[in-house]
């Protein structure tokens, strides 16, 4: 490793230099240097390179879970404790999580459903349950909200909204979008936090309307709604967090094409056994 050190910063630094402050020798430098290439090493470096072009098509955002799956599927012969080595070695890495705020207001005079989910997040086929949430979004003028729909059995976003305001537009708008892609058959249950776009009439009487069953999580606990809030991570993590967003309008343009392009039909999930969402539905439909 201090001889490949050597060799890599040797552009920057003499070469006697380095080998002095790393305690080798010139000579067993010049002699490392020297020697074939073995053909694990070129091996490696072929790897390496299918590696950084996985990590570069999904944004920077696999680990090497996820690359040893993508490499796995391309029929490339390697281990996942050798990706992970060699993402290790190459400083590949996914990005970081940031901490994630809650801002849901639960200080309402409004109806209150119970929790039908109950954290039951394995479900059976499409339109069977749909989950919703809220989050912010920072831009230089200001905070976008965004309001997101997600149908449960493949972790797609059915529906999203986003507006400048914080208020029951988001919730409704979520759910129309959802609405028109969807056909509901009359046994579909909407799970939300209780905050009070939500539980506002307007959001009610159209749950109502469409004979969709409301189910709320408990006061304070954001572990009710986990795959959302799973979701709402990732999208700031991928997307919101890696950029400075100069209007709403910017911000508006890249969330809608994480969601439409990249999240819904090209990120694969290690839920869906490492399938897009889309895929994961169409094999399903399929069946």
């Amino acid at each position: 490793m201090r001889y490949r050190f050597i060799e890599v910063e040797k552009a920057n630094y003499p070469i006697n230099l380095m080998c002095k402050v790393l305690m080798v020798s010139t000579s067993g430098y010049y002699a490392w240097r020297n020697r074939p290439v073995s053909e694990r090493h070129m091996a490696n470096e072929s790897l390496v390179q299918k590696i950084r072009e996985i990590h570069k098509e999904s944004r920077q955002t696999y680990g090497s879970p996820r690359i040893y799956d993508r490499l796995k599927a391309a029929k490339h012969v390697a281990s996942e404790n050798r990706v992970a080595r060699l993402m290790r070695q190459n400083a590949i890495r996914a990005c970081y999580k940031r901490k994630y705020i809650v801002t849901t207001d639960s200080h309402h005079e409004y109806v209150v459903a119970p929790n039908l989910l109950r954290r039951e997040f394995n479900v059976e086929r499409p339109n069977k349950v749909w989950v919703s949430d809220i989050t912010y979004v920072p831009t230089d003028e200001g905070w976008l909200y965004l309001g997101a729909t997600m149908d449960l059995f493949a972790r797609r976003i059915v529906g999203w909204s986003m507006l400048e305001q914080l208020q029951s537009k988001l919730a409704c708008g979520s759910l129309d979008m959802a609405l028109s892609r969807r056909k509901v058959d009359g046994d579909l249950i909407h799970h939300s936090d209780r905050g009070v776009q939500y539980a506002s009439d307007e959001c009610q009487l159209k749950l109502k309307a469409n004979g969709i069953t409301c189910s709320m999580s408990r006061k304070g606990d954001c572990w009710d709604n986990a795959p959302m809030e799973s979701f709402f991570k990732t999208l700031k993590v991928e997307c919101v967090y890696r950029r400075r967003f100069r209007t709403r309008r910017e911000a508006k343009m890249a969330i809608f094409e994480y969601i439409e392009v990249f999240y819904n039909r090209k990120r694969h999930h290690s839920y869906l056994d490492y399938k897009t969402p889309a895929e994961y539905e169409d094999v399903a439909l399929a069946n």
